[in-house]
């Protein structure tokens, strides 16, 4: 199963709507005769793949699989058929499908006699396939908000220059989780000073994420902007009464793909409704958001509830002054303050990247780190999730 868990991971960023998924093949002896990972979307299931380099060799053997077969058709079939027809004659899953449409694979493995067991390593399993499970069983994206930072907290110096705070092996980091994300996303303020380009560089074969500006009175993009060219596609969510005239035309203008995404604003305070953002984000298929900047619009999702994952970059060195990582985030007591479960800690060349999950993160009373399993990770904030009091247009 921890070959299987790999194998899944290498389908991050590319299989969305889609779960990352892995199978491991073993013939009558225990011997691996097929491996298989969900590639892309509307491609072979993981299962299929593994079933084709094992051949006969499965027959009487053994699937492992990261998730319960599939169990409905399709732009592929049911992979519980393929099992079936391959002569399986074992089982063993990690996390059960949630999904209505394609829950069920292993109630038709055992009604066709196959041996099923499901739940082995099912907490790393969930965690790995967090952002497809939110999606399915919130109906909205998973978001990690990243930053950047000081030890003493500060995201650029007192006169704003910033350029570099952290290290050459930091950054190359950062492009790992864009191209692990479906979409990168960051406000007016970040787009106005930095004119960030946010596609993936430095990673040969990666998908580019969905580029997304949130620029409320479609002032800050500007034709030519660096988010404007052919590399990925873009989108630029304004509000719905906000001028959009010059920024449509500069849409039109764009290398690439480049849409505009109209969208109600907040009930309260300044911005726009992010409950409508991310419904409108997950309609496209979207299924992960890299939430990259700035303070303000952190602290806004964070006020939200709708952070799930935070990784910070932490250089060693320190400021004294200048903007922080964190703005308003509607926290005013150490009472309210948002405790996290640290699930990992990684050192990159001078600086350490940490990862926090859970908890409030995740909108929940308690401390879950990845190890959670995928139903208290990921359903225990369903209750008092914020849904969109409005639909989006898009245009």
């Amino acid at each position: 199963m921890r070959r299987a868990l790999t194998l899944a991971a290498r389908g991050l960023g590319s299989t969305s709507p889609n779960p990352v998924v892995g199978c491991v093949v073993l013939d009558r002896a225990g011997r691996t005769v097929g491996e298989g990972w969900h590639q892309r979307a509307g491609g072979p299931h993981a299962e299929v793949h593994a079933l084709a380099e094992a051949g006969d060799d499965a027959r009487g053997g053994t699937a492992v699989v990261t998730l319960e077969p599939c169990d409905h058709t399709g732009r592929t079939g049911p992979c519980s058929r393929a099992l079936v027809d391959a002569g399986v004659s074992r089982v063993v899953y990690a996390v059960a499908d949630p999904g209505p449409e394609a829950a069920g694979g292993a109630r038709t493995l055992a009604a066709a006699g196959v041996d099923v067991e499901g739940g082995l390593l099912a907490d790393e399993a969930a965690a790995g396939n967090m952002a497809w499970l939110t999606s399915v069983l919130r109906g909205r994206p998973y978001v990690t908000w990243k930053y950047a930072a000081t030890l003493d907290g500060r995201t650029a110096a007192a006169d704003r220059s910033s350029r570099w705070i952290t290290s050459a092996e930091a950054r190359a980091d950062v492009h790992r989780l864009r191209a692990e994300s479906d979409a990168v996303l960051v406000g007016s303020g970040t787009a106005r000073a930095d004119d960030p380009h946010l596609a993936v560089r430095g990673i040969p074969g990666a998908v580019q994420p969905l580029r997304v500006v949130v620029d409320s009175e479609a002032a800050a993009v500007k034709a030519g902007a660096r988010v404007l060219d052919s590399v990925g596609p873009t989108l630029v969510a304004v509000a719905r009464d906000a001028d959009a005239a010059a920024l449509e035309a500069a849409l039109r203008g764009a290398e690439g793909d480049a849409a505009l995404l109209r969208l109600p604003r907040a009930t309260e305070g300044p911005g726009l409704d992010l409950g409508a953002l991310l419904a409108a984000l997950h309609a496209r298929g979207v299924r992960s958001v890299l939430l990259e900047g700035g303070a303000t619009l952190a602290g806004a999702f964070i006020a939200a509830g709708l952070v799930d994952r935070v990784v910070g970059y932490l250089a060693p060195v320190l400021l004294g002054a200048g903007p922080p990582a964190l703005g308003e985030a509607g926290i005013s007591t150490i009472a309210q303050a948002l405790r996290l479960t640290v699930s990992e800690t990684v050192r990159l060349g001078p600086d350490l990247r940490i990862t926090a999950v859970g908890g409030a993160a995740s909108g929940t009373s308690h401390a879950a780190g990845p190890a959670a399993t995928a139903a208290t990770a990921v359903t225990s904030a369903t209750a008092g999730a914020k849904k969109p009091s409005e639909q989006p247009e898009e245009s």
